[in-house]
Formats: structure tokens, C-alpha cells, sequence
């Protein structure tokens, strides 16, 4: 029996009276105000908003690219601010997987290589390395193209590839900064159904920051920001 909504049980992902301000010489200026927020595991989240509200701020605040000004951020069950660099960056390594808007792949590394470059901070050997890499690419339908350089495909086959890279290491959390934000309307839906995969038969949580309703209305929920704050709507 699936969990009910609201159960902290089932929460893979706690934010806690969350502010993130910058000091910009006698003024602080904040991007997240007092901010409460949970993710059950296995939910497909969107976050939506107009730009500059705070999304990919609390992006990376979830994935410990960065830290609170003040409150709690836990995922699987572990304090983000209570640990240091080294551990946050081990931390990512077992858990995140990251998404980007412009794939951030590098143009001089086959489709396989580029997946693999986040098991070389493993202690996975070569032969277990290429294996979870083929199943990575063969799970996002690029089987047959690992030997292709980034400009031998199409804008979704490389997006796809930043999700295999995004998935080879098994992460706990999928974090998906505008995934279709680059790519045209039949793309794009390539990669939701993609991402609904994963979520469904796979089990991975996904948390996706999106402009697009249509990205937004896959998702088994929507969270909106508005200057810093999670809001019931965004304002007309």
C-alpha cells in the first residue's frame, strides 16, 4: 500500500525553513524565503516559475551543489549542511544524477564515453564500467549508438545521452535543470516519456524544473515559486 500524501515516512527529500540570501555589500539580497517542501520517493515533481524565482537555486541545494543561509536540507536521510565538501561531493557521486538544458557533453567523447566519465570516481573496474554503461544507453534507446561522437546526433539522442550519464551510477535522486528546454516539441515529448519511465518502472524520483506546462502536466505534481516562495499559483 503506497503511502499517504503528506507522510514524512515516505519522503525522500525534506526541506526545512529554507532561505538562501546573498550579501551584495550592505544589502541582502534573498532568492529563497522560508521555504518547506517534501518529495516522496518514486514522485515525479515539477517545479515551476518565472525566472528568477528561485528554482534552480533549490535545485542545487537539494543535489549539495550548495548550502542554506539558514533551515534543513535532508535527502536519504542525510543533513546536507552537516556535512563537509568531501562528503557532500561522495554524497552526489551515491545519490544525484543531473540533467542540464545543453546536455554538457563533450564533443570529443563517444556517446559511451561521455556516460562513463561519472563511474571513473568509482572503484568499478573497466569491464563493469562498460557493462552498466551499455545498459544505461540501451535503457534510454541508444543502444546502438555508443561509438557516436555528440555531432553525429540529433539534440534529443544527445539529451538522452545526458540522461543515461545522468542514471549509469544508479543515483537515488534524478535532478533536471529545463530538460526539454533545448529541444522541439517532438523531442521534448521523447524525453518526458523517458523521464516517466524511469520514474514508473525504474522507481527513480525526478525533481524537474520546467518553464513548459505541457513538461509540467507529466509530472505527478507541480510546485510553483514566486520570488522565493512556494505559491498555490504564479500571479498574472
Amino acid at each position: 500500500m503506497k503511502p499517504a500524501a503528506g507522510d514524512s515516512s515516505s519522503a525522500l527529500v525534506q526541506v526545512r525553513g529554507v532561505e538562501k540570501y546573498y550579501q551584495r555589500g550592505t544589502e541582502r539580497v534573498h532568492v529563497l524565503e522560508e521555504l518547506d517542501l517534501e518529495v516522496k520517493r518514486g514522485e515525479f515533481l515539477a517545479l515551476m516559475g518565472p525566472s528568477g524565482s528561485g528554482k534552480s537555486t533549490l535545485l542545487n541545494l537539494i543535489g549539495g551543489l550548495d548550502r542554506p543561509s539558514r533551515g534543513s536540507v535532508t535527502v536519504a536521510g542525510e543533513r546536507m549542511e552537516r556535512l563537509d565538501e568531501r562528503g557532500l561531493a561522495a554524497w552526489r557521486a551515491r545519490h544525484i544524477g543531473f540533467v542540464f538544458q545543453f546536455y554538457n557533453l563533450l564533443p570529443a567523447l563517444t556517446a559511451a564515453r561521455n556516460v562513463e566519465l561519472p563511474l571513473l570516481l568509482t572503484l568499478l573496474g573497466r569491464a563493469d564500467r562498460r557493462r552498466r554503461v551499455e545498459l544505461a544507453l540501451s535503457i534510454v534507446g541508444l543502444g546502438h549508438r555508443l561509438k557516436h561522437h555528440p555531432a553525429q546526433l540529433s539534440g534529443g539522442e544527445q539529451q538522452r545521452v545526458g540522461i543515461a550519464r545522468a542514471i549509469v551510477t544508479d543515483p537515488t535522486l534524478l535532478l533536471c535543470d529545463e530538460p526539454t528546454g533545448d529541444l522541439d516539441r517532438t523531442s521534448g515529448e521523447a524525453v518526458l516519456d523517458l523521464l516517466h519511465t524511469l520514474c514508473r518502472q525504474h522507481g527513480k524520483t525526478i525533481i524537474m524544473v520546467t518553464h513548459d506546462p505541457h513538461a509540467s502536466a507529466r509530472a505527478d505534481r507541480t510546485v510553483f515559486l514566486y520570488k522565493g516562495r512556494i505559491v498555490d499559483a504564479i500571479p498574472a
